[in-house]
């Protein structure tokens, strides 16, 4: 891998790591469209260590009460009842699926799933449960003529059962093309909540399946060493320092907006990339010789 590709693949890697529109795929169609070789599972991994670097810092003081509560009530029964402790469980339990999952399907997901007809198709079918779901959403906040408003639900109001079910949906990320962010946004939308806490419990739930993935990832590629460090690094901190301009600005954009521009975007993306492969200017599985 080259420089000139480290850059462009941590910018693309920055870009769209926080929006619904899965980085992953990006990732594997930047590589394809510039003729380069697929960066690979690994490569996505090691620089998601970069983005949620990013989250870590955006949401330091969420994320250092949320610590600190936790382990406080590991020992005082007083703060079980605490909504930070709470989040604690909940990041925890949200967790598991994807964790599972990703050990049990590995060789699949950095193989089959890599398919560029599938990619097209997640993409656009997550396009359309995204848009789904935001629609509904916008429906409960405007109300109608003879419907009144009805009010979203808070991380306050986060249970067991939708933490699991968030993460059941982050899970499907796994599969290239869904995107993190969009499936845990489009789950946490259905389930009722308010867009902003959909996508702030999404960014939380992300920390912990993304570092133990890039970490497990550097130990493999440690042992493996095909994978090219300098390169990789740098790609690392341009994700890392494109990655937190997207978030501060994300969270500012769904306050008052939909996600409706991502959806049309997912979806024109996935039915171009259905053309380009059966008129044969791109290979299902191009890019796929990666080093």
């Amino acid at each position: 891998m080259s420089w000139f590709e480290s850059f462009i693949l941590g910018l693309v890697q920055g870009l769209t790591e926080f929006l619904p529109i899965s980085s992953s795929a990006h990732l594997r169609l930047t590589a394809a469209f510039a003729g380069w070789h697929d960066p690979g599972a690994a490569f996505t991994a090691i620089t998601q260590l970069g983005t949620e670097t990013a989250v870590v810092i955006y949401f330091r003081k969420d994320i250092a009460r949320i610590i600190s509560s936790w382990f406080r009530s590991l020992t005082d029964k007083t703060m079980r009842g605490d909504h930070d402790a709470k989040m604690g469980w909940l990041v925890i339990v949200g967790s598991i699926p994807i964790g599972v999952l990703g050990v049990t399907f590995k060789d699949q997901i950095e193989g089959p799933f890599r398919d560029l007809r599938l990619t097209a198709t997640t993409l656009i079918v997550m396009g359309v449960v995204l848009g789904i779901a935001d629609r509904l959403a916008a429906r409960d906040e405007a109300g109608g003529r003879h419907r009144a408003a009805r009010p979203r639900k808070e991380l306050k109001d986060l249970s067991v059962k939708d933490g699991l079910i968030y993460g059941l949906c982050q899970a499907l990320a796994l599969i290239p093309g869904v995107s993190r962010s969009g499936a845990t946004i489009s789950g946490g939308l259905f389930l009722g909540y308010t867009r902003e806490s959909a996508a702030r419990y999404s960014f939380l739930l992300a920390i912990p399946a993304v570092l133990a993935s890039g970490v497990f990832e550097l130990k493999d590629a440690s042992e493996g060493g095909h994978v090219s460090w300098g390169p990789t690094i740098f790609a690392t901190l341009i994700a890392f320092a494109v990655g937190y301009a997207v978030i501060a600005w994300l969270m500012k954009f769904i306050s008052t907006r939909s996600f409706m521009p991502f959806v049309y975007y997912r979806i024109a993306l996935g039915i171009a990339l259905f053309v380009l492969v059966s008129v044969g200017v791109l290979s299902p599985h191009a890019a796929e010789s990666a080093g």
